[in-house]
């Protein structure tokens, strides 16, 4: 950025380079981050449920509406519980049923299987690797 950059980019990193100043700062702000993302949703929830929505259409519809709470509630409460006993039957009676079967191949440390293969991002690490 034009004439702020540098003093920008020394404001965050709280110095000339990145140092443990910059690591502290960024670990808090990505620590406080969902937590202020949670109060923003919060009061706009409780905005949207005192004022109500805007109807872009300009036509008030007040027959069309129900209550959110023991509608929306029960039906989100049930959509959970299904979910969370679909996952749980999954996991207890069928744990093998997404695995791979190669996990289940004793691990020979000196010998790496020819198939296996890492993401793009990691065959630089791989190549070093493999030379030793």
């Amino acid at each position: 950025i034009p004439y702020i950059g540098t003093n920008l980019v020394e404001w965050i990193w709280g110095g000339f380079s990145v140092d443990k100043a910059t690591l502290t700062r960024f670990f808090a702000f990505h620590f406080i981050l969902p937590f202020i993302i949670s109060a923003l949703a919060a009061v706009h929830l409780l905005f949207l449920h005192e004022t109500g929505s805007n109807n872009p259409s300009g036509i008030t519809s007040d027959s069309d509406k129900i209550p959110f709470h023991p509608y929306y509630t029960i039906k989100d409460i049930l959509g959970l519980l299904v979910l969370i006993l679909t996952l749980m039957l999954l996991v207890l009676f069928s744990p093998d049923l997404l695995g791979d079967p190669d996990n289940y191949i004793p691990a020979n440390p000196l010998n790496t299987p020819p198939h296996i293969k890492p993401e793009w991002y990691f065959l630089f690490a791989y190549a070093i690797l493999r030379s030793i």
